[in-house]
């Protein structure tokens, strides 16, 4: 590749964390079509409208004086572009295994150094959920989700209207109890000074016990994985939330929690004590919807690309905690909700600033990775938009993102599209049942969704008695 002629740009510390010996942390954004893949567009489409969205897509990383930089490089497209070929005339059933065998393999495998940090890869056969797929890898060192997921939507249109800009649920921010102004103060300082202490010991020396979804296996990064994925109206879901007066997060956490233990307890009863905990990805950013790519780079934006997140260490309710399902919601959004009032969800990025400082690169890496291997269960979500997506004026009927290259067993990721909401599952082979537990999932909802319909027509009876 040649070099061009411009100046080198630093490289994040949070770009460094995340694309080392230590670690190499990349997300899959899964795009499924309702009609055959036409991909006689798409490197017109990467050459006009993915590649200039940030320099980055067409910048491979350096180190120049000790320091890590991108720099600038011709990009040859048809290196970045994958076509795999596949046995022809196969059941949709036979093409699962070889999609899900194929995007194992994308998921770890790592990028090559000397080539900017992006490919895409177009599967143009059917499966139980598509006509076809094209997935998308991007290295976390690019971005986070939000900014990845922000530089996808820039390359694709409303199916309807492609002059329409996309649009995106409302998030109704629910409103604050009056509360005194030394108590709120007081509290706040409390579950800070709480949460870091718990943050760190987790992170340090506070591994999970293990359990039939963490084992004691180290080195995982890269182990061959399964991916299955589970679909909600998310008009459902807003019916429980409603009914229990929490939010959207709150009923999925919950589900989540629920489907765990549910699982755990199915593959080994004396899992049922045992302690775990989730690890709860944040947005930082100021802005809860997404920005135009132009708004993301400026200088001064409120929502500025790059890796602007945190996390929270969530304990996993046991189930002989509660006799009532309804309580994994309200206890995951007691705790949620006495988290996010702390500071300490904001320190992480000043701790690993530390760390990098006194210790280096990948002793950062190394504190993201033990907090990461500590943990039982990651979970990460984001919004999608109202309206049907086309690329290439092609429809999407379905859309889900994976992080891959992470070193715990299970990780869940989840995203609403087209009123649904989509949860994909990413396991490690051999370790994880991926049917069990999808059906553990579901099972968790429908005991939600009965317990929350049998407590809104309880509420209705007392009303009705005191009228």
């Amino acid at each position: 590749m040649e070099n061009w002629e411009e100046g080198l740009e630093p490289v994040s510390p949070t770009g460094h964390y995340f694309n080392n010996s230590v670690l190499s942390i990349s997300i899959l954004a899964v795009l499924e079509y309702e009609i055959p893949i036409d991909d006689s567009q798409f490197l017109s489409l990467l050459e006009n409208v993915f590649l200039p969205i940030n320099p980055r897509f067409s910048s491979i990383m350096i180190e120049k004086n000790g320091k890590k930089q991108w720099k600038r490089v011709e990009v040859k497209l048809e290196d970045h572009v994958k076509t795999p070929i596949f046995p022809s005339n196969l059941s949709n059933e036979s093409y699962d295994e070889y999609f899900d065998d194929y995007l194992s393999n994308v998921a770890t495998k790592r990028f090559p150094q000397d080539k900017p940090l992006w490919e895409i890869h177009v599967i143009k056969y059917p499966t139980s959920n598509a006509v076809g797929n094209v997935v998308f890898k991007l290295h976390h060192a690019l971005g986070d989700g939000y900014s990845l997921m922000g530089a996808l939507l820039s390359c694709l249109q409303r199916a309807d209207n492609p002059s329409l800009p996309l649009t995106f649920p409302s998030r109704k921010p629910s409103k604050p109890k009056n509360e005194n102004v030394m108590t709120k103060t007081f509290s706040s300082l409390l579950n800070t000074i709480s949460d870091i202490w718990w943050g760190i010991s987790k992170s340090i020396t506070g591994e999970d016990d293990r359990s039939p979804i963490k084992s004691s296996n180290n080195e995982l990064e890269f182990t061959p994985i399964t991916v299955s994925t589970m679909t909600i109206s998310l008009d459902h879901i807003k019916l429980i939330k409603s009914r229990l007066e929490v939010t959207i997060n709150d009923v999925l956490t919950g589900m989540v929690f629920l489907g765990s233990r549910l699982y755990m307890q199915e593959m080994n009863q004396t899992s049922r004590e045992v302690h775990s905990t989730s690890l709860v990805l944040l947005n930082t950013r100021i802005m809860a919807n997404y920005t135009s790519i132009e708004e993301m780079v400026k200088p001064d934006s409120k929502s500025p690309w790059g890796n602007h997140f945190t996390f929270l260490h969530v304990p996993i309710p046991k189930l002989t905690e509660f006799s009532n399902v309804l309580d994994f919601i309200w206890k995951t959004h007691k705790i949620i909700k006495q988290k996010r009032n702390s500071s300490a969800i904001y320190l992480t990025s000043g701790l690993l600033r530390m760390l990098n400082k006194f210790g280096g690169h990948e002793a950062a890496s190394r504190y993201v990775r033990t907090t990461l291997k500590n943990s039982s269960v990651v979970i990460t979500s984001m919004i999608g938009p109202v309206e049907k997506m086309s690329l290439a004026n092609q429809p999407i009927k379905g859309l889900y993102f994976l992080v891959v290259g992470t070193p715990e067993e299970l990780d869940i990721s989840i995203v609403s599209y087209m009123g649904k909401v989509k949860l994909a599952f990413t396991v490690k082979k051999g370790i994880i049942d991926p049917q069990k537990l999808k059906l553990c999932m579901e099972n968790a909802l429908n005991m939600i969704s009965n317990a929350a319909d049998k407590n809104s027509m309880q509420n209705s009876a007392e009303e009705q008695s005191h009228i």
